[in-house]
């Protein structure tokens, strides 16, 4: 895992998105297409703001997915991460492509297979993942299920994720807020060419902490992404404020996975 710093977040998503549409370019170059996974939520928007201003990229290539949805939530709904990427990606872009989670669907078993089946039918290039409060990665809450092969699964949102919702202001009290998602798995996530992990903000600083310095462990979900060869994790200096001094003093350093 390559760690980077920036001194602040519009540093952080320009750099971030420079990554990101350098490897769909590459893809676009070898294949014709690109395909893609994107992220929400609040520590994400300053990314997709600079990376759906870079210019010259062919977006209608470009096949998009979703990586999680509340399940029996509308896609008018305010907080609905489908009606997030369309405003913010889907609409400014022209993708074509965008594979959403209809997790309002009326047989919802059927709606996850048909794009369980959609996303694996070739490889992903790049990933675009952020970091919960609580370490989660997509909705895989602690302790992840770090073994099933299914592309997309339902969980159950723990206490810590939900109140995450409320906090960045998408539901009035976590009595509002879901206790189910449909969440892609942690081995799908890993099954991505390349991953972006956009992580800034305080809030997630103990989750920053955790996922570098500590051990992988289904109790820290982001931590699995030290298994992956080429994730690139960006942080400012409010999410990277609790490493370990010797690593917050470098711009950037490499963090190795276990040998076991």
């Amino acid at each position: 895992m390559l760690v980077k710093i920036f001194d602040e977040i519009h540093a952080l998503a320009a750099a971030a998105s420079e990554q990101a549409a350098g490897a769909i370019r590459r893809a676009l170059a070898a294949r014709g297409q690109a395909r893609i996974i994107l992220a929400t939520g609040a520590s994400q928007f300053a990314f997709l703001e600079a990376l759906t201003n870079v210019p010259g990229l062919d977006w209608p290539k470009v096949e998009a997915f979703h990586l999680d949805e509340y399940v029996g939530m509308p896609a008018t709904h305010r907080a609905s991460f489908r009606k997030i990427l369309l405003e913010r990606v889907v609409q400014k872009t022209g993708i074509t492509k965008f594979r959403a989670i209809e997790a309002d669907a009326a047989d919802l078993p059927a709606a996850i297979s048909e794009i369980s089946a959609q996303l694996t039918s070739a490889p992903i290039d790049v990933a675009f993942i952020g970091i919960g409060e609580n370490g989660h990665i997509a909705f895989n809450d602690p302790p992840a299920d770090f073994e099933t092969e299914a592309p997309y699964k339902i969980v159950e949102l723990d206490e810590a994720c939900r109140r995450q919702q409320v906090g960045e202001g998408w539901f009035a009290d976590i009595a509002e807020v879901p206790a189910r998602a449909v969440s892609m798995t942690p081995k799908q996530i890993l099954k991505s060419r390349q991953i972006i992990a956009v992580v800034p903000d305080s809030r997630k600083a103990q989750a920053v902490k955790a996922t570098v310095e500590s051990k992988i462990s289904a109790i820290i979900p982001a931590s699995i992404l030290k298994r992956h060869p080429d994730v690139t994790l960006y942080l400012d200096q409010h999410s990277a404020a609790l490493l370990a001094p010797q690593l917050r003093k470098q711009s950037q350093f490499v963090v190795h996975s276990e040998l076991s």
